[in-house]
């Protein structure tokens, strides 16, 4: 099979239908063999019922239906479960992604060689303050992660099978898909203009408060992929160097108090400064980061994936 489109659907009763013969006309003009992946993220109005309705008529059609709202990566991580067209793409099932698309993605995917290609929507239908927020988060990704993309949360993109089979997406995850791509050792990742329409049906599933957890899921992520299999590397040098300043500090105090002694001074007592206090809070601060790390390696030991690696290629195997 060509292609398998994986399409979350929340409360889009009136563009399902319309979508699906979108797609349906643009592959069969293109003699694209393709599969639909309807994934319905708990709706509460009659979208399910329309997804039955066209896969009874369309055995191209499929749909999986969640008991209640998990989210779009959970939807996602789903479909992709199902998928196994060559190509794998990802739409919005509200219209604003157009599948007349889909022939330049499948081509960039199968002919360019690209791993994962990801949509830009250059001139966008969004309320101002969600352009300018994205412009911040975008930046903030790129920076952050050296992957040249403009909209890194864009619905439509496009993968090769072995991408999607090889990512775990979960939480708010589905926002960062191409960096998971990259720390996955997919590295040829591209990008394609997208024209991006307004909204035709329904309202935005989307409020601010996507902005903030954004933000909150990029330190996840850039934190799991570099210090996912190995914590102690980060609490255990933190941890190491701050009980390392209060032991210097203390020291100090201890070695000044010495000197007092010997010159027959009347000493102060160590208690009396400040920086004993500082100093004592830093070594526990420094203890507890040591004993996380020790705790996350011990974790990460009985994980059934810490010996996950993907394999490119093989030979003779």
């Amino acid at each position: 099979m060509d292609l398998s489109l994986v399409i979350p659907v929340y409360n889009e009763e009136e563009s399902i239908q319309e979508l699906t013969d979108w797609i349906v006309r643009v592959c069969s003009a293109r003699i694209i063999s393709f599969e639909i992946i309807f994934v319905d993220d708990g709706s509460s109005d009659s979208s399910w019922d329309i997804i039955e309705s066209i896969a009874e008529k369309n055995q191209s059609v499929k749909g999986l239906r969640f008991r209640r709202n998990y989210g779009k990566a959970a939807a996602l991580h789903t479909g992709f479960s199902k998928a196994s067209g060559e190509v794998v793409i990802t739409m919005d099932s509200d219209l604003q992604d157009s599948p007349d698309e889909i022939p330049d993605l499948l081509k960039m995917i199968r002919k360019d060689g690209y791993d994962l290609v990801s949509g830009w929507k250059k001139k966008r239908y969004d309320p101002f303050l969600k352009r300018i927020t994205s412009k911040f988060y975008n930046k903030t990704a790129r920076w952050s992660s050296g992957i040249k993309l403009h909209d890194f949360n864009c619905g439509l993109k496009a993968y090769r099978l072995e991408v999607v089979k090889s990512i775990e997406i979960f939480g708010e995850m589905h926002r960062y898909i191409p960096i998971l791509a990259k720390e996955a050792g997919f590295r040829k990742i591209g990008e394609k203009v997208v024209e991006h329409r307004a909204r035709k049906y329904g309202v935005t599933k989307y409020g601010l408060d996507r902005f903030i957890k954004g933000y909150l899921d990029l330190l996840t992520i850039r934190f799991i992929s570099r210090f996912g299999k190995s914590p102690m590397h980060l609490f255990g040098s933190i941890g190491t160097l701050m009980f390392l300043i209060g032991f210097t500090m203390d020291g100090y105090l201890g070695i000044r108090k010495l000197v007092f002694v010997a010159h027959h001074l009347k000493a102060p007592l160590v208690t009396n400064s400040p920086f004993f206090f500082i100093a004592l809070t830093v070594m526990i601060i420094g203890t507890f980061l040591f004993l996380t790390g020790f705790l996350g390696e011990l974790i990460n030991r009985n994980s059934s994936e810490r010996n996950s690696y993907l394999i490119k290629d093989k030979v003779n195997i």
